[in-house]
C-alpha cells in the first residue's frame, strides 16, 4: 500500500467517524427528545452508510490479508441485514409493534449493525488486498 492511499483511508475514516457522530449522537437524539420521532428512523437508516464506511475503512487501512480474502465476512454481513430486516418488517405485518416487544427489535437492530460492520469489513479487507496485488 502506498502512503497514499494509507492516509485516504485515514481521511475516509476520519470523515466517517464525524458522521456517524453526527448522526446518532447530534440528529437521532435530537429529533427523538424534541420531537416527535417522525424522522429519526430516516436518520437511522441514512447513518448505516457512514458506519458501514468506517468498517471498510478499518478493513481497508488496518488489515494485513495474505491472500487475496474470500468474501464471506461481506457476504455472511448482508445476508444478516437483509434477513433482520425482513424479520422486523414480519414483526410489523404480525401486529407485533416496537412498543409491545421492544426487545425483539433492539436485537435485530444490534444484528443489523454487526452485519454493517462485518458488510464493510469484508469489502475494505478485499479492496486492500486488490491494491497489495496491484502494487506488486
Amino acid at each position: 500500500m502506498t502512503a497514499r492511499s494509507d492516509s485516504s483511508a485515514l481521511l475516509l475514516l476520519a470523515g466517517s467517524l464525524l458522521a456517524v457522530a453526527l448522526v446518532y449522537g447530534v440528529l437521532v437524539p435530537s429529533d427523538v427528545l424534541g420531537g416527535d420521532g417522525s424522522q429519526a428512523v430516516l436518520y437511522v437508516v441514512v447513518g448505516w452508510v457512514p458506519f458501514t464506511l468506517v468498517f471498510y475503512a478499518l478493513g481497508r487501512g488496518f488489515s494485513s490479508p495474505e491472500a487475496l480474502p474470500s468474501m464471506r465476512s461481506a457476504d455472511a454481513g448482508l445476508a444478516l441485514v437483509l434477513v433482520l430486516l425482513l424479520l422486523s418488517l414480519g414483526l410489523e405485518a404480525w401486529g407485533i409493534s416496537p412498543e409491545q416487544l421492544p426487545e425483539a427489535y433492539v436485537l435485530q437492530a444490534i444484528g443489523i449493525f454487526v452485519g454493517l460492520a462485518l458488510f464493510g469489513w469484508g469489502i475494505g479487507r478485499r479492496s486492500r488486498a486488490i491494491g497489495q496485488r496491484a502494487d506488486s
